[in-house]
């Protein structure tokens, strides 16, 4: 059943949302509003800020992912590498079955 709410009901629910640490969504969600309906009277009583923050980057760097040691098979001219932490079970089998 949809609840009709005036201004000032809103306001005061905006109000409590901001100063309980929820998210809008989470707050929405526990009192079950319509978080459409939240943004708009946000919106319309103008009480949204503007909290957009411009950054400017000084320095670049550049993240390099370091390699995990590999076991490498070659069986003729074929190469099969797994990661390091393969099970010791997995790489007899895959011996037996390549023998």
């Amino acid at each position: 059943m949809k609840i009709a709410r005036n201004e000032t009901q809103w306001q005061t629910l905006i109000q409590n949302q901001q100063t309980s640490g929820l998210t809008i969504s989470d707050y929405c969600q526990q009192h079950q509003l319509p978080s459409s309906s939240f943004y708009a009277f946000k919106k319309k009583l103008g009480l949204t800020s503007n909290s957009f923050v411009r950054a400017k980057v000084t320095q670049q760097i550049e993240f390099i992912e370091e390699q995990q040691p590999s076991i490498t098979l070659t069986v003729g001219k074929a190469n099969v590498s797994f990661p390091a932490a393969t099970p010791a079970t997995y790489l007899a089998q895959i011996l037996r079955e390549l023998s």
